[in-house]
C-alpha cells in the first residue's frame, strides 16, 4: 500500500510595516486569499498615541514636584520590577507568535520574523514605502489630518524598532531578516497581496514559479 502524504503545515506570514505602508489593508486579504487567521499588531497606532500623551503629562508633573522638593518615591525603585515585566512581556508574546505559528496565519508585528526566523513554512516579509505617501496613505485611511499622520509616522517608526531592539535584540529594519521587501509605494496594495500569496503558494509547492 501507498505510504500516506505526509501533512503540510500551514503557512504563516509574519508582516513588519514601516507606518502607513498598507499592512491592515493587505495583511487581511493575505489571510482571506489563503484561508488563513488574521493576527493584528499587539499596539495600535491609537494605543501608542495614548501613551505617549500620558508619558509626557506625568514627565511634566514629576518635574513639578520635583521642583516643589515633594519627591514621588527613591529613583530606581522600580528597576527590578520593570525588568521582570519585560522578561514577562517577552516570554508572553513568544508563546503567543508560536502557537499562532502553529495553527497557520498571518502575523502583523510582534517580532514574528524574529521569533519564527526558523520555521520553514513561515514568508517573512517586510512593507516600506516613500515617507510622504506612507503619511498620506495613513492619514486617508484613518480620516486623519496629515500633520497628525506625520506624527504618528516619527513615533511609530522610532517606538517599534526601539522595542524590538530593547526586547528581543531584533533590528527590523534589517532587510535580511526578510523573505520581501515590498515598496508599497511603487506596487499598489492588491499588487502586493497577489506576490505574497504567490510567493506562498510557490514555496509550499502548491502552484508553479
Amino acid at each position: 500500500m501507498p505510504e500516506p502524504s505526509p501533512i503540510r503545515p500551514k503557512p504563516v506570514v509574519t508582516l513588519f510595516e514601516s507606518y502607513g505602508s498598507g499592512a491592515e489593508y493587505i495583511g487581511p486579504r493575505v489571510a482571506e486569499a489563503l484561508d488563513l487567521p488574521y493576527h493584528q499588531q499587539a499596539f495600535s497606532s491609537e494605543e501608542l498615541e495614548q501613551e505617549e500623551s500620558e508619558r509626557e503629562k506625568e514627565g511634566v508633573l514629576s518635574r513639578v514636584l520635583v521642583a516643589m522638593g515633594m519627591s514621588t518615591g527613591e529613583a530606581g525603585a522600580g528597576v527590578p520590577t520593570a525588568q521582570q515585566d519585560r522578561v514577562e512581556l517577552v516570554k508572553q508574546n513568544s508563546l503567543t507568535v508560536t502557537e499562532w505559528a502553529e495553527q497557520g496565519g498571518v502575523i502583523v508585528g510582534r517580532n514574528g520574523a524574529f521569533i519564527l526566523a526558523g520555521l520553514a513554512s513561515a514568508l517573512h516579509v517586510r512593507l516600506d514605502g516613500p515617507v510622504e505617501q506612507r503619511i498620506e496613505r495613513a492619514a486617508g485611511e484613518r480620516g486623519i489630518t496629515l500633520e497628525r499622520a506625520a506624527r504618528r509616522q516619527k513615533r511609530e517608526d522610532r517606538v517599534r524598532v526601539e522595542m524590538s531592539r530593547d526586547l528581543y535584540g531584533f533590528d527590523p529594519a534589517d532587510p535580511l531578516s526578510y523573505d520581501l521587501v515590498l515598496n508599497t509605494g511603487r506596487l499598489d496594495p492588491d499588487t502586493c497581496v497577489a506576490i505574497i500569496v504567490a510567493a506562498v503558494r510557490i514555496r509550499a509547492g502548491l502552484a508553479s514559479p
